[in-house]
């Protein structure tokens, strides 16, 4: 019997088949304490792992400090590259680095610059994210990329400032009203971009499939169906990711502004404004990823009569990605 029953290289602690054990893992993965970590943890850390994939590991070393050592490694070295991740641009980074944007966003009295500027460096944060932490196991064109970021950015700005201009030449609200309004325009425009980025980033899937495995993780064929499953899954995690980002904070800041403390002192307001909005992103992230599972099952017989004769299994796995 292993001297480590629980750690399995490459593996959660938690049980991904269940939304919860789901959820707790990705509080591993955002966990922003990560970004501290010194080079030389880094390398001790890399180090454990290879050891215990040898069967070299010295004496006294616990189940965990195995898993220590890997979530370390994960959060700041690419799996297919191998190289390590830039601090903005990793997962356990996105909420500290992310949070300025989203306060950006919701920043009351826009103008038609400031809604450009900060949906156009919001997109560009996520589009950046996206890259570094891409499945890079097969080669894929960097104009793929390109293409999704400026699909992304577009139809961001387009629908910011269109809804923007509406709004302004809407005579029926009262400014109060207005106001109210403006701060929930990011969510549209934001949840749009995503889609639009997911859908001209990955279109390639559509058209070519992806693969499907059985239950030993031998790949069984390559299906469009699926594809079809993945991208919607996916595309539905980006929309509910910033639906509690960028709806819940103007509310709650709706009700914080009218206290007599923050009437008298407008200077409190930013700070305030921007606690609210870590703390809703802090939560929507790890909810939103939490979703689906990372490798989700769908039935042999919804997929290409070609992949039901190449394998006799009733149920297979497909990796939905992020």
């Amino acid at each position: 019997m292993s001297e480590y029953p629980s750690f399995q290289s490459g593996t959660s602690r938690f049980d991904q088949n269940t939304f919860f054990g789901r959820f707790r893992h990705f509080l591993d993965v955002i966990d922003p304490r990560t970004l501290f970590v010194t080079e030389k943890r880094l390398q001790e850390s890399v180090e454990l792992l290879e050891r215990f994939k040898q069967g070299t590991l010295p004496p006294g070393v616990t189940d965990a400090q195995l898993w220590q050592a890997q979530k370390i490694k994960q959060a700041i070295i690419h799996p297919d590259t191998g190289e390590k991740i830039l601090m903005p641009f990793r997962m356990s980074g996105f909420i500290p680095f992310g949070t300025p944007v989203v306060v950006g966003l919701l920043l009351p009295n826009q103008t038609l610059v400031s809604t450009v500027f900060w949906q156009w460096l919001n997109q560009s944060h996520n589009a950046c994210v996206n890259y570094s932490n891409r499945n890079a196991s097969k080669p894929a064109p960097v104009t793929k990329f390109i293409q999704g970021y400026l699909g992304a950015v577009t139809s961001a700005v387009s629908i910011a400032v269109g809804l923007n201009v509406l709004i302004q030449k809407a005579n029926r609200f009262n400014p109060t009203t207005r106001l109210l309004v403006q701060r929930f325009i990011p969510f549209p425009a934001v949840a749009s971009a995503n889609v639009c980025n997911v859908v001209l980033m990955r279109h390639t899937e559509l058209s070519e499939g992806i693969s499907v495995l059985d239950d030993n993780g031998n790949v069984v064929g390559t299906s469009k169906v699926a594809a079809r499953h993945a991208l919607l899954e996916t595309a539905l995690t980006r929309v509910v990711l910033p639906m509690p980002i960028l709806v819940l904070p103007p509310m709650i800041m709706a009700v914080l502004e009218k206290l007599p403390l923050l009437q008298k002192h407008r200077r409190l307001v930013l700070p305030v404004h921007s606690l609210v909005c870590l703390a809703a992103f802090s939560l929507a992230l790890p909810l939103a990823i939490s979703l689906f599972p990372q490798m989700s099952q769908i039935s042999v017989d919804q997929l290409e009569p070609e992949i039901a004769m190449a394998t006799d299994r009733k149920i297979v796995t497909y990796n939905k990605g992020l």
